[in-house]
């Protein structure tokens, strides 16, 4: 049994953020665990380790500027390279489509919700902001989708935590921001603060949204057997050709990249819709295929297939354009 090799003296050390809503995906994962290995429950086997991140501490740039993506996970990838951690919980959508050497990811908990919600101070929806107002976000995803559907709002630069955001909203720092619902759901605000859905079928999620992955040292099999007995295989499939797609048209820091693999339609099938544009909504471009999993590397194949697509759709140019665009990051 692989929980055996963890002990009050040798607890199994989840790593995670510090934020409230990276706190509670630990919190979860620590109690799928102890469900699927009730020897855990021992007081002090499992321990919950915080790392503080680059994006974590600086919070007052574009994360462009300061790397991009891996600033909410390399302190993380560290942590378990040198054993200060055996697993890593992730929100999945952070996580590099290159692994580390010596780490893998051994599992994805169940998928919550993946749309994203609008938040205005009266729980209104896009078209209720008066004309020129202010939506905040770090996600160049987010405001290619609304300046695309609403070309007059103006887009500020809005980061931090959940909580920092919605404090940010409340003192009128702007008139609205955009949420993923899973984090709503997870910290248990869903139902707190008025919102109004974005359905994804015109406004995507970004890829992995609502995914929890738990990321292991690949000579750790104690560690990788205890994460592995939390994969949830219909999040797996739909997750790794999300970041198939993404991987196939390089996850450009500067790209607006959005994706959502789900099972619709025919039993054992998978449909995978994705969108590129440009961050001020006058470019946008969709593709979309569906495929049997009917072998072990269908969720990537299809992820490339959906990826090409869209990257002949788009044209070698209009990438190359984006490359050049100062804006965020984060999709």
């Amino acid at each position: 049994m692989p929980a055996s090799a963890f002990s009050a003296d040798r607890p199994l050390k989840l790593g995670t953020r510090g934020s409230p809503l990276a706190l509670a995906q630990a919190q979860e994962t620590k109690a799928r665990l102890i469900e699927a290995f009730p020897d855990l429950a021992h007081s002090g086997h499992v321990e919950i380790v915080v790392f503080s991140t680059t994006g974590d501490q600086v919070q007052d740039r574009p994360l462009n500027e300061i790397g991009g993506k891996g600033l909410f996970t390399k302190e993380l990838e560290v942590a378990l390279l040198e054993d200060r951690a055996d697993i890593a919980v992730h929100s999945l959508k952070d996580v590099g489509v290159v692994m580390p050497e010596g780490l893998e990811l051994a599992s994805y908990l169940p998928r919550e919700d993946v749309r994203d919600v609008l938040l205005t101070r009266d729980g209104g929806g896009l078209d209720s902001l008066p004309q020129g107002a202010v939506l905040g976000t770090a996600s160049l995803r987010r405001q290619a989708l609304v300046k695309a559907l609403r070309p007059d709002l103006q887009v500020k630069l809005f980061r931090g935590s959940v909580q920092t955001r919605l404090a940010k909203l409340a003192e009128g720092q702007a008139d609205a921001t955009l949420l993923a619902l899973a984090g709503l759901k997870r910290l248990g605000l869903e139902q707190k603060v008025p919102h109004c859905l974005m359905e994804p079928h015109s406004f995507l999620p970004a890829m992995a949204q609502g995914a929890i992955a738990l990321q292991v040292r690949s000579e750790d099999a104690a560690s990788r057997a205890l994460a592995e007995a939390l994969n949830d295989q219909a999040t797996a499939q739909a997750v790794r050709a999300e970041r198939a797609c993404l991987a196939e048209l390089d996850g450009s820091c500067r790209t607006p990249l959005a994706g959502w693999a789900r099972s619709v339609g025919r039993p054992g099938w998978l449909k995978l819709t994705a969108f590129a544009g440009d961050p001020e909504g006058h470019q946008s471009f969709w593709a979309e295929q569906d495929a049997p999993m009917d072998r072990p590397d269908a969720p990537e194949a299809l992820g490339r297939a959906v990826g090409l697509q869209l990257r002949v759709k788009a044209g070698q140019a209009f990438f190359d354009a984006l490359a050049d665009h100062p804006g965020t990051w984060r999709s």
